[in-house]
Protein backbone atom coordinates (compact mmCIF):
# COMPACT_ATOMS: atom_id res chain seq x y z
CA UNK A 1 0.00 0.00 0.00
CA UNK A 2 1.70 3.40 -0.80
CA UNK A 3 1.86 6.42 1.12
CA UNK A 4 3.53 7.06 4.70
CA UNK A 5 5.19 4.36 6.82
CA UNK A 6 4.39 6.64 9.88
CA UNK A 7 2.25 9.33 11.46
CA UNK A 8 3.18 10.99 14.55
CA UNK A 9 0.19 12.45 16.63
CA UNK A 10 0.74 15.69 17.81
CA UNK A 11 -0.27 15.98 21.35
CA UNK A 12 -4.24 16.32 21.91
CA UNK A 13 -6.04 18.18 24.47
CA UNK A 14 -9.16 19.24 22.74
CA UNK A 15 -11.67 17.81 20.34
CA UNK A 16 -14.58 19.37 18.83
CA UNK A 17 -16.37 20.01 15.54
CA UNK A 18 -18.90 18.27 13.34
CA UNK A 19 -18.22 15.05 10.81
CA UNK A 20 -19.83 13.53 8.39
CA UNK A 21 -19.91 10.01 8.33
CA UNK A 22 -18.51 8.24 5.31
CA UNK A 23 -21.43 5.03 4.36
CA UNK A 24 -21.29 2.08 6.17
CA UNK A 25 -19.35 -0.94 5.02
CA UNK A 26 -21.25 -3.17 6.13
CA UNK A 27 -24.53 -1.64 4.18
CA UNK A 28 -22.48 -0.43 0.99
CA UNK A 29 -21.21 -4.05 0.04
CA UNK A 30 -24.70 -6.28 1.22
CA UNK A 31 -26.63 -2.90 -1.24
CA UNK A 32 -24.01 -4.16 -4.09
CA UNK A 33 -24.96 -7.59 -3.64
CA UNK A 34 -28.79 -7.12 -3.26
CA UNK A 35 -28.88 -4.67 -6.23
CA UNK A 36 -26.94 -7.10 -8.45
CA UNK A 37 -29.11 -10.47 -7.32
CA UNK A 38 -32.55 -8.18 -7.96
CA UNK A 39 -34.69 -7.58 -10.86
CA UNK A 40 -34.43 -3.98 -11.60
CA UNK A 41 -32.17 -0.83 -11.16
CA UNK A 42 -31.18 0.33 -8.10
CA UNK A 43 -29.49 4.08 -8.09
CA UNK A 44 -27.30 3.61 -5.06
CA UNK A 45 -26.70 7.11 -2.78
CA UNK A 46 -23.90 7.26 -0.02
CA UNK A 47 -22.24 4.28 -0.98
CA UNK A 48 -18.78 3.93 0.70
CA UNK A 49 -15.82 4.49 -0.95
CA UNK A 50 -13.07 2.04 0.64
CA UNK A 51 -10.85 -0.96 -0.89
CA UNK A 52 -13.71 -3.33 0.50
CA UNK A 53 -16.59 -1.51 -1.52
CA UNK A 54 -13.77 -0.99 -4.25
CA UNK A 55 -13.33 -5.08 -4.34
CA UNK A 56 -16.56 -5.66 -4.79
CA UNK A 57 -17.87 -3.64 -7.54
CA UNK A 58 -14.50 -4.84 -9.62
CA UNK A 59 -15.80 -8.36 -8.59
CA UNK A 60 -19.62 -7.99 -9.92
CA UNK A 61 -18.16 -5.95 -12.79
CA UNK A 62 -15.94 -9.37 -13.48
CA UNK A 63 -19.46 -11.62 -13.03
CA UNK A 64 -20.96 -9.30 -16.05
CA UNK A 65 -23.18 -6.95 -13.51
CA UNK A 66 -23.73 -3.84 -15.23
CA UNK A 67 -22.92 -1.01 -13.20
CA UNK A 68 -22.34 2.79 -12.94
CA UNK A 69 -20.58 4.76 -10.59
CA UNK A 70 -21.28 8.70 -10.95
CA UNK A 71 -18.90 9.48 -8.06
CA UNK A 72 -19.70 11.15 -4.97
CA UNK A 73 -21.09 8.35 -3.04
CA UNK A 74 -23.67 7.63 -6.57
CA UNK A 75 -23.62 3.67 -8.18
CA UNK A 76 -26.42 2.67 -10.61
CA UNK A 77 -26.65 -0.97 -10.37
CA UNK A 78 -28.72 -3.11 -13.28
CA UNK A 79 -29.66 -6.73 -11.71
CA UNK A 80 -30.40 -9.74 -12.77
CA UNK A 81 -30.97 -13.27 -10.78
CA UNK A 82 -28.01 -14.73 -11.93
CA UNK A 83 -24.67 -13.08 -13.21
CA UNK A 84 -24.16 -13.49 -16.86
CA UNK A 85 -20.04 -14.50 -16.64
CA UNK A 86 -20.16 -18.16 -15.80
CA UNK A 87 -16.47 -18.44 -15.50
CA UNK A 88 -14.04 -15.73 -13.89
CA UNK A 89 -11.43 -15.02 -10.88
CA UNK A 90 -12.47 -13.14 -8.21
CA UNK A 91 -9.10 -11.52 -5.61
CA UNK A 92 -11.45 -9.89 -3.22
CA UNK A 93 -8.26 -8.71 -0.62
CA UNK A 94 -9.12 -8.79 3.09
CA UNK A 95 -13.21 -8.07 2.57
CA UNK A 96 -14.89 -9.92 4.60
CA UNK A 97 -18.56 -8.39 3.79
CA UNK A 98 -17.39 -9.01 0.09
CA UNK A 99 -15.88 -13.00 0.59
CA UNK A 100 -18.05 -14.74 2.29
CA UNK A 101 -21.44 -13.13 0.31
CA UNK A 102 -20.40 -13.54 -3.08
CA UNK A 103 -18.97 -17.18 -1.73
CA UNK A 104 -22.21 -18.02 -1.59
CA UNK A 105 -24.23 -16.57 -4.40
CA UNK A 106 -21.62 -18.23 -6.74
CA UNK A 107 -21.96 -21.47 -5.52
CA UNK A 108 -25.96 -21.84 -5.56
CA UNK A 109 -25.27 -20.23 -8.88
CA UNK A 110 -22.36 -22.77 -9.91
CA UNK A 111 -19.77 -22.36 -12.46
CA UNK A 112 -16.15 -22.01 -12.87
CA UNK A 113 -15.09 -19.70 -10.52
CA UNK A 114 -11.64 -18.72 -8.45
CA UNK A 115 -12.04 -16.63 -5.04
CA UNK A 116 -8.98 -15.84 -3.15
CA UNK A 117 -7.35 -12.76 -0.96
CA UNK A 118 -4.63 -11.59 0.60
CA UNK A 119 -2.58 -13.85 3.01
CA UNK A 120 -4.15 -12.89 5.91
CA UNK A 121 -7.89 -13.71 4.04
CA UNK A 122 -6.80 -17.47 3.82
CA UNK A 123 -6.12 -17.41 7.86
CA UNK A 124 -9.21 -16.54 8.40
CA UNK A 125 -12.02 -19.81 8.41
CA UNK A 126 -15.01 -19.68 6.10
CA UNK A 127 -15.36 -23.39 6.54
CA UNK A 128 -18.97 -23.21 8.35
CA UNK A 129 -20.54 -21.44 5.10
CA UNK A 130 -18.66 -24.24 3.18
CA UNK A 131 -20.50 -27.11 4.76
CA UNK A 132 -23.78 -25.37 4.66
CA UNK A 133 -23.04 -24.44 0.78
CA UNK A 134 -22.09 -28.11 0.10
CA UNK A 135 -25.05 -29.72 2.28
CA UNK A 136 -27.41 -27.85 -0.84
CA UNK A 137 -25.48 -29.56 -3.22
CA UNK A 138 -23.32 -26.70 -4.08
CA UNK A 139 -19.78 -28.24 -5.48
CA UNK A 140 -16.53 -25.98 -3.72
CA UNK A 141 -12.81 -26.93 -2.90
CA UNK A 142 -10.25 -25.44 -1.29
CA UNK A 143 -6.81 -24.25 -3.06
CA UNK A 144 -4.89 -24.86 0.28
CA UNK A 145 -5.56 -25.29 3.67
CA UNK A 146 -9.04 -26.97 4.45
CA UNK A 147 -11.45 -24.72 5.89
CA UNK A 148 -9.96 -21.36 4.52
CA UNK A 149 -9.81 -19.85 1.57
CA UNK A 150 -8.83 -19.49 -1.50
CA UNK A 151 -11.61 -21.70 -3.27
CA UNK A 152 -12.57 -23.23 -6.24
CA UNK A 153 -16.26 -22.98 -6.92
CA UNK A 154 -17.74 -25.60 -9.69
CA UNK A 155 -21.03 -26.12 -10.92
CA UNK A 156 -23.33 -28.65 -8.19
CA UNK A 157 -26.37 -29.86 -8.05
CA UNK A 158 -29.01 -27.87 -5.98
CA UNK A 159 -31.09 -30.04 -4.12
CA UNK A 160 -34.00 -30.06 -1.82
CA UNK A 161 -33.38 -30.20 1.41
CA UNK A 162 -34.26 -30.36 5.39
CA UNK A 163 -32.71 -27.56 7.44
CA UNK A 164 -29.10 -26.86 6.96
CA UNK A 165 -27.59 -25.87 10.73
CA UNK A 166 -24.86 -23.84 11.30
CA UNK A 167 -22.24 -22.80 14.02
CA UNK A 168 -23.07 -19.50 14.95
CA UNK A 169 -20.21 -19.08 17.25
CA UNK A 170 -17.79 -18.02 14.67
CA UNK A 171 -18.61 -15.29 12.43
CA UNK A 172 -22.53 -13.74 12.11
CA UNK A 173 -21.19 -13.52 8.49
CA UNK A 174 -21.68 -17.05 7.45
CA UNK A 175 -25.00 -16.78 8.36
CA UNK A 176 -25.44 -13.19 6.17
CA UNK A 177 -23.76 -15.32 3.53
CA UNK A 178 -27.03 -17.82 3.48
CA UNK A 179 -29.43 -15.35 3.54
CA UNK A 180 -28.40 -13.15 1.45
CA UNK A 181 -27.59 -15.50 -1.36
CA UNK A 182 -30.70 -17.94 -0.18
CA UNK A 183 -33.62 -16.71 -2.79
CA UNK A 184 -31.04 -18.18 -5.70
CA UNK A 185 -31.41 -21.92 -4.17
CA UNK A 186 -35.02 -21.36 -3.45
CA UNK A 187 -35.82 -20.25 -6.90
CA UNK A 188 -34.31 -23.13 -8.19
CA UNK A 189 -35.52 -26.15 -6.02
CA UNK A 190 -38.66 -24.61 -5.40
CA UNK A 191 -38.46 -25.08 -1.71
CA UNK A 192 -38.05 -22.89 1.53
CA UNK A 193 -34.11 -22.43 3.02
CA UNK A 194 -34.49 -23.22 6.57
CA UNK A 195 -31.18 -22.46 8.52
CA UNK A 196 -30.98 -23.63 12.21
CA UNK A 197 -28.03 -21.92 14.55
CA UNK A 198 -25.96 -24.41 16.40
CA UNK A 199 -25.21 -22.79 20.09
CA UNK A 200 -25.27 -19.09 20.70
CA UNK A 201 -25.18 -16.48 17.55
CA UNK A 202 -22.42 -14.14 18.39
CA UNK A 203 -23.03 -9.96 16.40
CA UNK A 204 -26.79 -10.60 16.01
CA UNK A 205 -27.43 -6.52 15.04
CA UNK A 206 -25.46 -7.00 11.66
CA UNK A 207 -28.18 -10.15 11.38
CA UNK A 208 -30.47 -7.17 11.88
CA UNK A 209 -29.32 -5.54 9.33
CA UNK A 210 -29.21 -7.88 6.85
CA UNK A 211 -32.57 -9.45 7.34
CA UNK A 212 -33.88 -5.29 7.12
CA UNK A 213 -31.70 -4.91 3.55
CA UNK A 214 -33.61 -8.07 2.36
CA UNK A 215 -37.49 -6.95 3.34
CA UNK A 216 -36.32 -3.42 1.50
CA UNK A 217 -35.83 -5.09 -1.62
CA UNK A 218 -38.67 -7.28 -1.22
CA UNK A 219 -37.43 -10.95 0.73
CA UNK A 220 -39.14 -11.40 3.95
CA UNK A 221 -37.19 -13.91 6.41
CA UNK A 222 -38.94 -15.60 8.86
CA UNK A 223 -37.35 -15.72 12.45
CA UNK A 224 -37.56 -17.92 15.22
CA UNK A 225 -35.42 -15.93 17.57
CA UNK A 226 -31.99 -16.07 16.71
CA UNK A 227 -31.81 -19.73 16.05
CA UNK A 228 -34.24 -20.60 13.30
CA UNK A 229 -33.80 -18.85 10.10
CA UNK A 230 -36.33 -20.02 6.84
CA UNK A 231 -36.64 -17.81 3.24
CA UNK A 232 -39.59 -18.73 1.98
CA UNK A 233 -39.84 -20.71 -1.72
CA UNK A 234 -39.79 -18.87 -5.25
CA UNK A 235 -38.28 -16.04 -2.92
CA UNK A 236 -36.82 -13.02 -5.33
CA UNK A 237 -35.23 -9.91 -5.27
CA UNK A 238 -37.07 -6.54 -6.94
CA UNK A 239 -35.27 -3.51 -6.97
CA UNK A 240 -36.98 -0.44 -4.13
CA UNK A 241 -35.37 1.83 -7.05
CA UNK A 242 -33.55 4.08 -4.86
CA UNK A 243 -31.78 3.21 -1.59
CA UNK A 244 -29.37 5.74 0.99
CA UNK A 245 -26.63 4.10 2.74
CA UNK A 246 -26.35 5.57 6.25
CA UNK A 247 -23.29 6.53 7.58
CA UNK A 248 -21.18 4.23 9.25
CA UNK A 249 -21.83 3.81 12.88
CA UNK A 250 -18.51 1.96 13.78
CA UNK A 251 -16.67 5.14 12.79
CA UNK A 252 -19.10 6.64 14.66
CA UNK A 253 -17.19 5.42 17.45
CA UNK A 254 -13.97 6.94 17.24
CA UNK A 255 -15.47 10.33 17.29
CA UNK A 256 -17.70 10.10 20.16
CA UNK A 257 -14.63 8.82 21.46
CA UNK A 258 -12.98 11.74 21.03
CA UNK A 259 -15.47 14.06 22.49
CA UNK A 260 -15.58 11.86 25.41
CA UNK A 261 -11.82 12.00 26.34
CA UNK A 262 -11.56 15.93 24.37
CA UNK A 263 -14.57 17.58 26.33
CA UNK A 264 -16.04 17.99 22.91
CA UNK A 265 -18.71 18.21 21.67
CA UNK A 266 -18.05 16.16 18.86
CA UNK A 267 -21.10 15.55 16.51
CA UNK A 268 -21.56 12.90 13.55
CA UNK A 269 -23.98 13.08 10.75
CA UNK A 270 -25.23 10.51 9.05
CA UNK A 271 -26.31 8.28 11.65
CA UNK A 272 -28.38 8.32 14.60
CA UNK A 273 -31.25 7.45 16.51
CA UNK A 274 -33.10 5.94 13.33
CA UNK A 275 -30.33 3.86 12.05
CA UNK A 276 -30.55 -0.21 11.77
CA UNK A 277 -27.03 -0.35 12.60
CA UNK A 278 -26.42 -2.19 16.07
CA UNK A 279 -23.14 -0.30 16.66
CA UNK A 280 -25.11 2.81 17.70
CA UNK A 281 -25.60 1.39 21.04
CA UNK A 282 -21.53 2.16 21.70
CA UNK A 283 -23.23 5.32 22.95
CA UNK A 284 -24.25 3.14 26.20
CA UNK A 285 -20.69 2.26 26.59
CA UNK A 286 -19.85 5.89 26.77
CA UNK A 287 -22.92 6.92 28.96
CA UNK A 288 -21.89 4.36 31.23
CA UNK A 289 -18.67 6.14 31.50
CA UNK A 290 -19.53 9.34 32.21
CA UNK A 291 -19.92 10.86 28.69
CA UNK A 292 -23.00 12.92 27.49
CA UNK A 293 -24.62 11.44 24.48
CA UNK A 294 -27.08 12.89 22.50
CA UNK A 295 -29.23 12.01 19.71
CA UNK A 296 -31.41 13.13 16.85
CA UNK A 297 -32.73 10.97 13.72
CA UNK A 298 -29.63 10.66 11.80
CA UNK A 299 -27.02 12.70 14.17
CA UNK A 300 -25.31 11.75 17.64
CA UNK A 301 -22.93 13.82 19.54
CA UNK A 302 -21.17 13.12 22.56
CA UNK A 303 -19.71 15.82 25.58
CA UNK A 304 -16.81 14.71 27.64
CA UNK A 305 -14.33 14.94 30.01
CA UNK A 306 -11.05 16.31 29.67
CA UNK A 307 -8.00 14.10 30.42
CA UNK A 308 -5.20 16.46 29.76
CA UNK A 309 -6.78 18.27 32.91
CA UNK A 310 -6.67 15.01 35.00
CA UNK A 311 -10.10 13.81 34.75
CA UNK A 312 -10.93 10.23 34.14
CA UNK A 313 -13.82 8.29 32.83
CA UNK A 314 -15.19 5.73 34.75
CA UNK A 315 -14.25 2.26 34.30
CA UNK A 316 -16.39 -0.78 32.98
CA UNK A 317 -16.77 -4.24 32.84
CA UNK A 318 -18.64 -5.34 29.92
CA UNK A 319 -20.04 -8.06 27.12
CA UNK A 320 -19.39 -6.85 24.06
CA UNK A 321 -20.68 -9.88 21.83
CA UNK A 322 -22.96 -7.24 20.39
CA UNK A 323 -20.75 -4.50 19.25
CA UNK A 324 -17.54 -6.47 18.37
CA UNK A 325 -16.14 -3.78 16.19
CA UNK A 326 -16.71 -0.46 18.39
CA UNK A 327 -15.60 -2.68 21.09
CA UNK A 328 -11.82 -1.73 19.94
CA UNK A 329 -12.93 1.70 20.52
CA UNK A 330 -13.84 1.26 24.02
CA UNK A 331 -10.64 -1.01 24.33
CA UNK A 332 -8.47 2.65 23.24
CA UNK A 333 -10.55 4.66 25.66
CA UNK A 334 -9.77 2.59 28.47
CA UNK A 335 -6.68 3.82 28.65
CA UNK A 336 -8.49 7.10 30.43
CA UNK A 337 -10.47 5.30 32.67
CA UNK A 338 -10.45 5.52 36.84
CA UNK A 339 -9.31 1.91 37.24
CA UNK A 340 -9.57 -1.40 35.02
CA UNK A 341 -12.08 -2.34 32.30
CA UNK A 342 -13.08 -5.34 31.07
CA UNK A 343 -14.21 -6.34 27.47
CA UNK A 344 -15.91 -9.95 27.52
CA UNK A 345 -17.25 -12.07 24.68
CA UNK A 346 -15.28 -10.77 21.82
CA UNK A 347 -13.68 -14.01 20.83
CA UNK A 348 -14.77 -12.85 17.40
CA UNK A 349 -11.54 -10.55 17.46
CA UNK A 350 -9.66 -13.48 16.99
CA UNK A 351 -10.67 -14.25 13.12
CA UNK A 352 -11.16 -10.55 12.38
CA UNK A 353 -8.51 -8.81 9.62
CA UNK A 354 -6.28 -9.86 12.42
CA UNK A 355 -6.27 -11.51 15.47
CA UNK A 356 -7.09 -8.00 17.39
CA UNK A 357 -6.95 -9.73 21.12
CA UNK A 358 -3.24 -9.82 20.72
CA UNK A 359 -2.82 -6.91 18.72
CA UNK A 360 -5.09 -4.78 21.21
CA UNK A 361 -3.15 -6.23 24.40
CA UNK A 362 0.63 -5.64 22.29
CA UNK A 363 -0.31 -2.17 21.63
CA UNK A 364 -1.99 -0.90 25.00
CA UNK A 365 1.08 -2.52 26.79
CA UNK A 366 3.58 -0.51 24.66
CA UNK A 367 2.03 2.85 25.96
CA UNK A 368 2.15 1.31 29.77
CA UNK A 369 -0.99 -0.34 30.16
CA UNK A 370 -1.52 -3.41 32.13
CA UNK A 371 -3.24 -6.17 29.71
CA UNK A 372 -4.59 -9.72 30.58
CA UNK A 373 -6.33 -11.43 27.79
CA UNK A 374 -8.17 -14.98 27.27
CA UNK A 375 -9.43 -16.59 24.59
CA UNK A 376 -12.40 -14.15 24.61
CA UNK A 377 -11.55 -11.35 27.00
CA UNK A 378 -9.62 -8.05 27.63
CA UNK A 379 -8.55 -6.53 30.26
CA UNK A 380 -6.85 -3.08 30.63
CA UNK A 381 -5.41 -1.44 33.86
CA UNK A 382 -4.22 2.58 32.47
CA UNK A 383 -1.02 3.77 32.87
CA UNK A 384 -0.57 5.49 36.31
CA UNK A 385 0.08 9.10 35.60
CA UNK A 386 4.05 8.57 35.57
CA UNK A 387 3.78 5.12 33.77
CA UNK A 388 2.60 6.48 30.17
CA UNK A 389 5.69 5.58 27.52
CA UNK A 390 6.54 6.83 24.10
CA UNK A 391 5.34 4.15 21.79
CA UNK A 392 5.20 3.36 18.06
CA UNK A 393 2.17 1.72 17.40
CA UNK A 394 1.48 -1.29 15.17
CA UNK A 395 -1.60 -1.21 13.07
CA UNK A 396 -1.25 -5.08 11.86
CA UNK A 397 -2.70 -4.11 8.68
CA UNK A 398 -5.96 -3.65 10.34
CA UNK A 399 -7.99 0.02 9.77
CA UNK A 400 -9.49 -0.32 13.53
CA UNK A 401 -6.49 -0.90 15.01
CA UNK A 402 -5.17 2.68 13.32
CA UNK A 403 -8.47 4.54 14.56
CA UNK A 404 -9.30 3.36 18.04
CA UNK A 405 -5.60 3.70 18.82
CA UNK A 406 -5.62 7.36 17.53
CA UNK A 407 -7.15 7.86 20.93
CA UNK A 408 -3.52 7.81 22.27
CA UNK A 409 -2.72 11.16 21.17
CA UNK A 410 -4.67 12.11 24.59
CA UNK A 411 -2.19 10.47 26.56
CA UNK A 412 1.48 12.24 27.61
CA UNK A 413 3.02 10.05 25.54
CA UNK A 414 4.63 10.94 22.38
CA UNK A 415 2.71 8.31 19.56
CA UNK A 416 3.58 7.50 16.34
CA UNK A 417 0.97 5.22 14.05
CA UNK A 418 3.17 2.91 11.82
CA UNK A 419 1.61 2.23 8.01
CA UNK A 420 -1.45 5.01 8.74
CA UNK A 421 -2.82 4.13 5.20
CA UNK A 422 -4.36 0.97 6.39
CA UNK A 423 -7.32 2.89 6.84
CA UNK A 424 -8.49 2.74 3.20
CA UNK A 425 -10.01 -0.50 4.06
CA UNK A 426 -13.03 1.52 5.18
CA UNK A 427 -12.50 5.22 5.89
CA UNK A 428 -9.89 6.44 3.37
CA UNK A 429 -9.68 10.23 4.86
CA UNK A 430 -9.96 9.33 8.96
CA UNK A 431 -6.78 10.79 9.98
CA UNK A 432 -7.53 14.13 8.01
CA UNK A 433 -11.05 14.37 9.54
CA UNK A 434 -9.10 13.53 12.86
CA UNK A 435 -6.93 16.66 12.36
CA UNK A 436 -9.95 18.97 11.90
CA UNK A 437 -11.17 17.91 14.87
CA UNK A 438 -8.39 17.14 17.08
CA UNK A 439 -6.17 20.49 18.89
CA UNK A 440 -3.74 21.25 21.38
CA UNK A 441 -3.70 24.55 22.42
CA UNK A 442 -3.03 25.67 25.78
CA UNK A 443 -5.18 24.49 29.08
CA UNK A 444 -6.24 27.25 31.06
Amino acid sequence: MSGPSFLDLPRATRARGTVTLPGSKSISNRVLLLAALADGTTNITGLLDSDDTRVMLAALAALGVTLDEQGDGRVTVRGAERFRQPAAELFLGNAGTAVRPLTAALALMGGDYGVSGVPRMHERPIGDLVDALRALGAEISYGGQEGYPPLRIGTGRLRAQGPVRMPGAVSSQFLTAMLLAAPIYTNTVGEPLVIEIVGDLISKPYIEITLNLMARYGVVVERDGWSRFTVPASSSYRSPGRIAVEGDASSASYFLALGAVGEGPVRVQGVGRDSIQGDVAFTQTLEAMGVHIEFGGDWMESRGICVARGEKLRAFDADFNLIPDAAMTAAALALFADGPCRLRNIGSWRVKETDRIHAMQTELAKLGAGVASGPDWLEVTPPAADGWRDAEIGTWDDHRMAMSMSLAAFGPAKVRILDPGCVSKTFPTYFDVYAELVGGEELV
